[in-house]
């Protein structure tokens, strides 16, 4: 099955103009748009969803992508069926860089307080909010920091996220950063994160780590560590079983970038950005998506999308929806900061 490719140019304008009054703009790069029209130069089993957007999330009936305007920017939410768009953080905020779903429906936001700088603002001070599946009333606090995105049960309530020295200088030292795995909890006084316990701690110059899905019935979490060379960062994935700790390494190259994202229902597969097969450069600034086995060492490894094979652009940020058979995710562009997108697309797997 293939889809027909199309745009939704004046819905994004309409919106986009319509959050710039609650909230003066973050000063976040606007990179220019590589040259080439990159609709034309899809096939057809490439679906434009939205023209604007980036990191998106499907509901747990997969009739519905989440997605954030851009970073530091408003959370939105579109109907796959009627293919209409509503805007879900319509209060006076500071920006938030990410939006998923729950497994009861609820979204679960990342954001700050305030907006201090670009830096400050996404390392220092991002937290968790809760917000109502009607989207009615102001998002409600978990009182917990996070770095980078956050790992959400598909059967129950429970989440893991990673912290380091700049989240909390309090928990951890420079050089060292840890995921924890906690339960969310409805309350009279409000939603709270108990049972809050660390999984994996790694150390190590530049530590940064980022928790990104439950397998094998929320036994073991998938997870990333970022790692710094002379010339660039890279990326590696692996898994910790919650229970014993063991760590298994599940694609760790020494000059491969690859980031996991979304997994399929199954656990048995992930999908990964990687700058395998790239030549313009190395890096998150040059990835496609790719489709790994999660066994140890992998080398089962197939690409899914060859946006990287058009100079200025890459594919990332790619979710699999409930019934395994679509990938939703964000075209970006090489010279993007990290996590910004340019629209949602979908392609369905064959």
């Amino acid at each position: 099955m293939s889809f027909k490719v199309f745009a939704l140019a004046t819905v994004a304008v309409a919106l986009a103009s319509s959050c710039s009054a609650a909230r003066a703009e973050a000063p976040v790069p606007s990179p220019a748009q590589p040259a080439g029209d990159l609709d034309s130069k899809l096939s057809s089993d490439y679906q434009r969803l939205t023209s604007f957007g980036e990191r998106p999330s499907w509901s747990p009936d997969g009739r519905r992508i989440a997605f954030m305007e851009k970073s530091f920017g408003d959370a939105y939410e579109i109907d796959l069926g009627a293919r209409k768009v509503r805007l879900l953080t319509y209060f006076q905020n500071a920006g938030f860089l990410r939006v998923q779903f729950l497994p009861n429906g609820d979204y679960l936001l990342i954001g700050a307080r305030d907006f201090k700088d670009v830096d400050r603002t996404r390392y220092f001070d991002q937290e968790f909010w809760i917000m109502k599946a009607d989207a009615s009333g102001l998002p409600a606090p978990l009182n917990q920091k996070v770095s980078e995105g956050v790992a959400i049960s598909r059967k129950s309530m429970k989440i893991a996220w990673a912290n380091d020295f700049r989240t909390s200088p309090d928990l951890l030292p420079e050089g060292e950063c840890a995921i924890f795995v906690g339960d969310i909890v409805y309350e009279a006084s409000g939603p709270r994160i108990v049972d809050k316990k660390e999984a994996v701690r790694v150390k190590g110059l530049g530590c940064r780590m980022e928790a990104q899905d439950f397998r094998n019935d929320d036994q073991e979490l998938v997870y990333i560590v970022y790692r710094d060379t002379p010339t660039v960062r890279l990326a590696d994935v692996f898994g910790v079983d919650l229970a014993t700790g063991r760590k298994t390494t599940y694609r760790q190259l020494e000059k491969e970038y690859n980031e996991a994202e979304g997994i399929f229902p199954d656990g048995k597969y992930i999908l990964v950005e990687s700058d395998r097969e790239q030549t313009n450069a190395r890096g998150s600034k040059t990835l496609d998506t790719w489709k790994l086995r999660l066994e140890p060492n992998s080398t089962d490894f197939t690409r899914v999308t060859r946006f990287g094979d058009l100079r200025g652009y890459k594919a990332t940020n790619p979710v699999v929806s409930p019934d395994g058979k679509t990938v939703a995710f964000q075209e970006g562009w090489t010279t993007d900061i990290a996590g910004s997108g340019h629209g949602i697309f979908l392609l369905r797997l064959k």
